[in-house]
């Protein structure tokens, strides 16, 4: 005879932690997030029901496959997965788990989940994140982002905290490396904006008028270097 655990009935739907790449649109006009292992291909929104990574036709999470999001329960279990290599761009998530869920030792494998919080870690050069900018890789129509502060940009496409924040949508929060958050249903008056996040765009948008008047200068160097060769 197979001994079955009880099924949970909890209250309140669990909490979870992991990590994943933030995404941006090939058109960007949208966000999302991506896994850094099983179902990596596949990028999802704030709110998101899992399905079969296989193909098979049965519903996630099932006992018998892997399929389903995965999260574990203890937020330093998670945060230290960012310590490794391959992992040192992405960003942690606190997530809500709804619906259908297998609870194991260390997390949850489960149907549906509500991303609640982005927490986004510092920049290569080891300055607090200002924005997410384009990492250099992606998935077909999705550019993978990573932390960047607003020296580090470099013209590379990007998108600030708040901004990431308002195009993923479903209230999400996204919050620098040292606490400073914006929540985001939609476009936010900047009386709603602490000193953190108005400090963090303004050198965002500093940052894009240097780089801007740097390529202009060389414009005008090649320009000027022109005429006076055809002199």
């Amino acid at each position: 005879m197979r001994l079955r655990l009880p099924e949970e009935r909890p209250t309140e739907p669990p909490t979870g932690y992991k990590i994943a790449h933030p995404m941006l649109s090939q058109d960007g006009t949208r966000a999302a997030f991506t896994g850094v292992s099983l179902g990596g291909a596949l990028p999802y929104g704030v709110l998101a029901d899992a399905s079969c990574v296989y193909g098979l036709r049965h519903r996630a999470p099932s006992r018998r496959c892997d399929c389903g999001f995965h999260c574990v329960h203890d937020r330093t279990v998670a945060e230290a997965l960012l310590c490794t290599a391959e992992h040192r761009t992405a960003v942690l998530l606190e997530v809500t788990v709804l619906g259908r869920y297998i609870r194991f030792e260390r997390g949850f494998r489960y149907a549906r989940q509500r991303v609640r919080t982005a927490t986004v870690g510092p920049c290569a050069c080891g300055t607090v994140a200002a924005a997410l900018a384009d990492a250099g890789w992606g998935r077909p129509g999705w550019r993978a982002l990573a932390p960047s502060c607003a020296g580090c940009l470099r013209g590379r496409t990007s998108v600030s905290l708040a901004g990431f924040a308002r195009l993923a949508a479903e209230r999400l929060r996204v919050v620098a490396g040292k606490g400073a958050s914006v929540a985001m249903s939609g476009p936010v008056p900047a009386d709603h904006l602490g000193v953190p996040e108005l400090a963090a765009e303004a050198a965002l948008l500093q940052a894009r008028l240097d780089w801007f008047q740097a390529q202009l200068a060389r414009l005008g160097e090649h320009g000027t270097g022109g005429g006076e060769r055809q002199g």
